[in-house]
């Protein structure tokens, strides 16, 4: 009787936890319906049944609360966010292959905007007898670029990135409609700001779509297929706009992407793509959202990027360097910088641009990384058709042409290197390697001569090619498999806003070294040549403008003026060594557990699909 009794007392004390179990179940993630206990009539046999029911339910609160336990310091050391693609959902057969047409398809048309206008200009300042605005026709894309760019990144972390990524997208098309029916100067101009807004966001947004959809493992292809494809818009942009402007109109260099545009929303528009937002998002009104975006760092931003960009442009051309213009913007920019820095100190991680972020190891190298490598890529890539033109005589069409080994090159060896790194699992080796390569080809560049045979100019460009597309892509590979969650959109703001800056440096360094070294190398080897009448002819016209018994001692100080731009190259791509291991050797992730995604089922932390 007593066992009995004992028993009964054991069997209440099991119940008493069931109630309590319950009751704590929805705090520590355990499910009610696994502590449902049928209380049966007493035996031995049941009484034994009970005992090890209990010491089960002790155990599986034992690992719930351990599990707990190490979700609560995950979230902790992930500030909430989730802890990589573990759970991530992705998208799969013609979905991806959607995507990936729509996001390639603009990143190739943001790219070509910033060189297809090239070839237009003479035939836009003789429409519209607007000389002195030349300047502005490629600086106010840039400005507004360049300024817009952190932003976006906000942007990214707390919108959905589809409809993000098509309102950027849809100012690009409205800033090139805007261009394409201009009136007046001044009409283009306010297109092409228009259009650097919008493009401010394509590059990032199509990162962060790519990355929403495909996991880290496969990424390295996919990346590699789109940056590298929509670099070569860099090579035949001259080419498309060449064209256009000759046997249509110089309108059709912007009218062009309007029904890419098209094209571009109907794909995305008709797929579901996953989303991974802010952790708080989705909890927020839009107003509240719009307040996190950090505006004021914004505000604050901007004036600092386009003073800065504008004594850049203007300083050699419209002024003098020493010009009390150019060092008032200069001295505004730094003055707006610190400003800048101490908001973004005060904001704290809700900066739009957050300087725990920037502290980071990976990201501050990535930077500079990125910095070095596009810098010294566009200066090539600038320089390249310049030396076609003027040292060897090529027509600018073709000078388009001869840089193409060098981008074909960088595009199939971006594609080799995503799927090398997807099956070695590291990409730092690739950054290291590309670096040397691209380094030893620039080197070898700046040999070129106006008698360099086709063997070596072709060999020359392709092994810089290679080097590109090695280690081009990996910075943003090490910034996504070294971050978590929404930190990823904005530390590939950060890498893209430096790609910018470093272009736009550097091209304005290169530009002053070629103006030196050329009037100088006129003074050694043609003394007679008024520097000044080479300098505005240009470099197809020069030989028209000057004795012909001058024209090869014209080449050769040319040559020689373009041969210290590819120093710049060359020095450039050698300096990505001094910052490249700093990515980290760190294997990429491993195979996703993530699901695919299919018919619109909701994502990952409540994140549904658009």
């Amino acid at each position: 009787m007593s066992r009995v009794k004992d028993s009964e007392k054991e069997v209440q004390g099991i119940s008493n936890l069931h109630t309590t179990s319950n009751s704590n179940s929805d705090d520590i993630g355990i499910s009610k319906s696994a502590h449902t206990l049928s209380i049966l009539p007493v035996s031995k046999s049941s009484e034994k049944g009970e005992v090890a029911s209990m010491e089960s339910l002790l155990k599986s609160e034992d690992v719930s609360s351990e599990k707990t336990d190490k979700t609560v310091k995950r979230d902790e050391r992930n500030g909430g966010e989730e802890d990589g693609d573990e759970n991530q959902e992705y998208i799969s057969g013609y979905r991806i292959l959607v995507v990936m047409t729509a996001i390639t398809l603009t990143t190739f048309l943001a790219l070509l905007d910033t060189t297809i206008v090239a070839t237009a200009i003479p035939r836009i300042t003789s429409h519209f007898h607007s000389l002195p605005d030349v300047g502005w026709y490629g600086s106010a894309y840039l400005i507004t670029n360049c300024s817009l760019q952190p932003l976006s990144g906000k942007l990214y972390t707390y919108f959905s990135s589809k409809y993000v990524f098509l309102s950027f997208f849809f100012l690009f098309e409205f800033g090139s409609l805007l261009c394409g029916t201009a009136v007046s100067s001044d009409m283009l101009i306010v297109g092409r700001a228009v259009a650097g807004m919008g493009s401010a966001g394509l590059m990032n947004g199509a990162i962060t779509i790519l990355t929403h959809a495909v996991p880290i493992e496969k990424r390295p292809v996919y990346l590699g297929f789109m940056i590298s494809t929509a670099q070569l818009a860099l090579a035949v942009g001259p080419l498309i706009g060449g064209a256009l402007t000759q046997y249509a109109s110089w309108r059709w260099c912007f009218y062009i992407n309007l029904p890419c545009g098209f094209l571009v929303s109907l794909l995305l528009l008709s797929i579901t793509i996953p989303e991974r937002l802010h952790p708080t998002a989705l909890t927020l009104t839009p107003l509240q959202r719009i307040q996190h975006l950090d505006l004021l760092g914004f505000f604050l931003f901007a004036p600092t990027a386009i003073q800065f960009l504008l004594a850049l442009e203007w300083g050699g051309t419209m002024y003098p360097w020493s010009s009390s213009h150019i060092t008032r913007l200069f001295i505004g920019s730094f003055f707006n910088f610190l400003l800048f820095l101490y908001r973004e100190y005060r904001a704290g991680d809700e900066a739009m641009i957050p300087l725990s972020l920037v502290r980071n190891t990976v990201v501050w190298t990535c930077c500079c990384t990125n910095f070095l490598f596009m810098a010294g890529m566009l200066t090539l890539s600038y320089y390249l058709p310049i030396y076609f033109q003027g040292v060897r005589g090529v027509q600018p069409t073709m000078s388009g042409v001869y840089t193409l080994p060098g981008i074909l090159s960088q595009m199939l060896f971006a594609i080799i290197s995503g799927f090398a790194v997807q099956r070695i699992g590291y990409y730092l080796p690739f950054s290291i390697v590309g670096g040397c390569f691209a380094a030893i080809g620039y080197g070898l560049i700046s040999t070129y001569t106006p008698s360099t045979p086709a063997s070596k100019w072709i060999g020359y460009q392709i092994l810089g090619g290679i080097g590109r597309g090695l280690s081009m892509q990996m910075v943003i590979i090490a910034i996504q498999n070294n971050l978590t969650g929404t930190k990823i959109v904005i530390a590939q703001t950060l890498v893209i806003f430096f790609q910018y800056l470093g272009g736009a440096l550097c091209l304005t360094f290169a530009s002053t070294i070629f103006a030196a070294k050329l009037k100088s190398g006129l003074r050694v080897y043609a003394p007679t040549v008024d520097p000044q009448l080479v300098i505005e002819a240009g470099a197809t016209a020069y030989r028209d403008v000057i004795p012909k018994d001058q024209v090869m001692n014209v080449v050769t100080a040319y040559n020689l003026a373009i041969n210290h731009c590819f120093y710049l190259a060359a020095g450039l791509a050698a300096g990505v060594m001094l910052f490249v291991w700093g990515m980290g050797w760190k294997k990429i992730g491993g195979k996703s557990d993530g699901k695919n995604v299919e018919n619109g089922k909701a994502g990952p932390e409540g994140g549904a699909e658009v």
